[in-house]
């Protein structure tokens, strides 16, 4: 059993600030890809943010500057500090881990259950 267990959404008025956690638990081998994806009512899931184990990051254009993942290795942890939160950022959040089980698997994608941020103007 992977477990990913997500933390920090809320309700936060614009141009203030919210921090996202993920904690990836279970039988792991080994974790590579971490990030952060989020869909709006209505559109579909798009990518945010994305973190490799030696810390190389990626994000989408809407959130440059503003946005910043990072990861805890030690922990199993990734993380989304969201600084200067427009309204077009109301999302469901959700983390995204690329992982291995064991020796003999292939990597597969877990998801967590979602949290939701909401941005008021």
């Amino acid at each position: 059993q992977v477990h990913l267990v997500e933390s920090g959404g809320g309700l936060v008025q614009a141009g203030g600030s919210l921090r996202l956690s993920c904690a990836t638990s279970g039988s792991i081998l080994s974790i590579d890809y971490m990030g952060w994806y989020r869909q709006a009512p209505g559109i579909q899931r798009e990518m945010v943010a994305t973190i490799t184990p030696a810390g190389s990051t990626g994000y989408a254009d809407s959130v440059k500057g503003r946005f910043t993942i990072s990861r805890d290795n030690a922990k199993n942890t990734v993380y989304l500090q969201m600084n200067s939160l427009k309204p077009e950022d109301t999302a469901v959040y959700y983390c995204n881990s690329r992982l291995r089980r064991g020796w003999r698997t292939g990597y597969d994608e877990y998801w967590g259950q979602g949290t939701q941020v909401t941005v008021s103007s």
